[in-house]
């Protein structure tokens, strides 16, 4: 089950009246935790927990918790203290010994679901949004949660902040849409590649017009498979908000094509399988100038971890494009993999 939150709903969708759920959220830390503001869990009066609020340390305390919030059907804040030895965290192990700040709030039909629906319809349609859950104050009654659409589609995910409004303390988390990674290619080795983002509960699309290639029982678990030509593939990307791409079709022509289709996309993330040889033909047969593509071509694409095996080279891209989509950028006083 992926922690994604698009995964999560889709599953909680279907099961949201035939049980009582509770919404888990962090709304604030201090010094070092698992999880950030924003994260989210599903509880239900069944006992199913979808998505985690700590390494795993402070799941059962939370779900003893939910359960109450579903008898009093009132919202509770609950603080997790790591380095206080009289805290239940400090007990129960907490291993980064930071303070959590967690948000439990029943989830029914009455309160609309707390938004959920709504973010559900969002990504979905892979749009992103903003969402307002309300910090009730001891004794102070709880307001309804709010979800707004973004004007249009943002992929660069903000991080989660607490703001004051009208006297009212408000967590607003920045909803956006798992990412969608185009692999050209469909030989052997883009496999696990699709299998690894499939499992960050990424959205996949495989792209390659060859008979011989991308065939069905080989790529089954990729979302979508793409046989049109390359001129089409420009609008594909377009249309399924593909926001980045690997390029490894082992034909130097093809990826070239790939290129020229990817070129202006604005992708968080392209890479380019081969040697830096390999690369300089494949910008010479596109007719394209390096230093313009933006963003900066990854090629060799991936970290450099050592790796031979098709598995291990997946892994290396996967984890160079998984810090360029989400990895900190320059002005966070990181550098970006491929801004």
């Amino acid at each position: 089950m992926t922690m994604q939150l698009a995964a999560m709903l889709s599953k909680w969708l279907p099961k949201r009246d035939n049980e009582e759920w509770v919404l888990g959220t962090v709304f604030k830390t201090e010094g070092s935790s698992y999880r950030k503001p924003g994260a989210m869990s599903l509880i239900s009066s069944g006992g199913e927990q979808l998505g985690l609020l700590s390494g795993g340390c402070l799941e059962a305390d939370i779900r003893l918790n939910a359960r109450k919030v579903m008898a009093s059907g009132l919202p509770v804040c609950i603080r997790y203290d790591g380095d206080d030895e009289d805290d239940l965290s400090y007990r129960l192990g907490i291993g980064c010994g930071g303070v959590v700040h967690v948000l439990l709030e029943p989830v029914n039909e009455h309160n609309d679901y707390q938004g959920l629906l709504q973010i559900h319809r969002s990504l979905t349609s892979r749009q992103s949004g903003y969402f307002r859950q309300h910090i009730p104050a001891p004794g102070e009654v709880s307001l309804a949660s709010e979800y707004t659409l973004d004007s249009m589609l943002t992929r660069k995910r903000k991080k989660s902040r607490l703001e004051e409004l009208q006297g009212k303390t408000w967590l607003i988390s920045h909803i956006t849409p798992a990412p969608h990674l185009l692999i050209a290619g469909g030989g052997i080795d883009a496999q696990p590649v699709v299998v690894l983002a499939n499992q960050l509960g990424w959205e996949t699309t495989v792209w390659d017009p060859r008979p011989a290639n991308a065939r069905d029982e080989f790529f089954h678990m990729a979302d979508h498979r793409l046989r049109c030509s390359a001129e089409a593939l420009a609008d594909q990307v377009k249309d399924l908000s593909i926001n980045a791409a690997m390029v490894m079709t082992h034909s130097v022509p093809m990826d070239a094509q790939c290129l020229l289709a990817l070129s202006g996309q604005r992708l968080d993330y392209v890479g380019l399988l081969g040697p830096t040889h390999r690369r300089e033909e494949v910008f010479d047969e596109a007719g394209l100038i390096d230093d313009d593509f933006k963003p900066t071509v990854d090629g060799p694409a991936g970290f450099d971890i050592g790796g031979e095996l098709p598995e291990s080279i997946a892994l290396s891209i996967i984890a160079k494009c998984h810090n360029a989509i989400f990895g900190p950028s320059v002005q966070d006083g990181g550098l970006r993999g491929n801004g």
